[in-house]
């Protein structure tokens, strides 16, 4: 569910591709939609960016 995903918890895409872990969650308004800030590591490099909360599934 949306609401379970907070700081510190890991997700992925519905669509597939690598856990991420949760920053941070918040409103965006110029997109007036719920978004978690994640991060996820590609040969040792992170790489950041934010998701929809509907387009995440909790792992584990």
């Amino acid at each position: 569910m949306p609401e379970d995903i907070v700081k510190g918890k890991v997700v992925r895409l519905k669509s597939g591709g690598p856990n991420m872990t949760v920053i941070s969650v918040g409103h965006d308004e110029i997109q007036d939609e719920v978004l978690a800030y994640c991060v996820w590591f590609v040969s040792n490099e992170a790489k950041y960016n934010s998701f929809p909360l509907f387009t995440l599934d909790l792992m584990g």
